[in-house]
This record gives structure tokens, sequence and C-alpha cells, in this order.
């Protein structure tokens, strides 16, 4: 079994196989979150994760595959999409989804991830796209059903309105540093369906 740290001095094993893949992209997360790109190393990665660095070199030939490995694992993490049957109902869970999602340790490290020089990486750009072009793609649904029951215009488009859901939450995320929390959720949910509903957001 790979050792762990457990404390000064002391070890406990991680296990095989699955295990020790997921302490080791669950540590490259968290030194994504709490270094950015530019400061990870694979020697700190393996010694988050309790392993040895040629554990981690014999699954990834070096950092950047170690990342994009990481970032597939969030891509595929699910942000449920809610069906309440009331479009408004339905935006503001979505983005209060999505904030808790964007300030969980994984999101925070996918957002350092992709807002640094790591994006110059091919494959890691092309992980960033995969992710929002996910995200819109899972929320197409909630816009064709609020059409159905008439809550929207018929020619609502949805990654125009899913991008303006999101993008007052970015802006506070990214650029301005307030607070992230159900209010800002909130708040945009309301924009949000305010456009839409005003016919700003047609395709």
């Amino acid at each position: 079994m790979e050792p762990e740290l457990d404390g000064p001095g002391r070890q406990r094993p991680v296990g095989r196989g699955p295990k020790v893949r997921a302490a080791v992209l669950a540590a490259t997360l968290a030194e994504l979150a709490d270094g950015g790109y530019a400061a990870l190393t694979v020697e700190n990665v393996a010694r988050r994760a309790g392993v040895h660095k040629t554990t981690v070199y014999r699954r990834w030939r070096d950092r950047e595959s170690l990342v994009v490995d990481a970032l597939a694992e969030q891509i595929a993490a699910d942000i449920p999409i809610p069906d309440e049957g009331d479009v408004e109902t339905d935006l503001r869970e979505l983005a209060r989804r999505f904030v808790g999602w964007a300030t969980s340790p994984g999101g925070r490290a996918v957002l350092a991830a992709m807002l640094s020089d790591a994006v110059r990486v091919p494959e890691i750009a092309d992980a960033r796209g995969r992710l929002f072009q996910d995200r819109l793609r899972r929320a197409e649904p909630l816009v064709a059903r609020a059409v159905e029951r008439g809550e929207l215009p018929a020619d609502t488009d949805p990654a125009r309105l899913i991008g303006t859901l999101v993008a007052p939450i970015y802006l506070r995320l990214l650029i301005t540093g307030e607070p992230v929390d159900e209010a800002t959720a909130d708040q945009a949910a309301r924009v949000a369906l305010a456009a839409a509903r005003a016919g700003a957001l047609r395709r």
C-alpha cells in the first residue's frame, strides 16, 4: 500500500488503484486552489496525497496531464438541473447550486486553473471549453420546459440566458472579490429572468 502522512513521523495507507488515483486528483485540486497552477508541482501533490512522487509519475507523465485529469473529474461532477415546474424557482435553484459549486474547493480549483497560465496548455484550454459547454448543455432542458409552459418567449436562447445568470456571480468571484452567497444567486436569477421575459435574450 502507498503510505499517507498522518501527522509528524506517522503514515497510514491510502490503498491502491482507484483510491490512490482519487487521493492524487483531490490533492491536485487542493494545490490548485491554494497556490494556483504556477506553484503546482508533482512533489507537492504527492506530499499532500501521502504517496511517493514516483507513484504519481507512474500514472501521469507530467503536471499538465495531472491537471487535465483533475479538471476532467470536475467536469464530470454533476450540478443537478432543477425541475420544479416554475422557471423562477428553477433559475434561482440553479444559481444557488452553481454558487455552491463555484465556492467549493473543487470549483475554486477549477477557476484558479482556468484563469492562470495553465490555459496555454492546449489540453487544459480544451478542458475549460468542455466545462462551460457541458454546463450550458445540461441547462438547456430548463429553458425548453419554461418555453413550453409559456413562461419565456419561444425564441429564448438558452446559452444567453445561462450566461446572463452566471455573469454577475463570476464578476464577484473573479473581479470584485465581493461575497458570493445565496443572495448573490437569487439576485442573478431575478436579473436573468427579467431580461429573458423582456425579450432581451432571444436567439
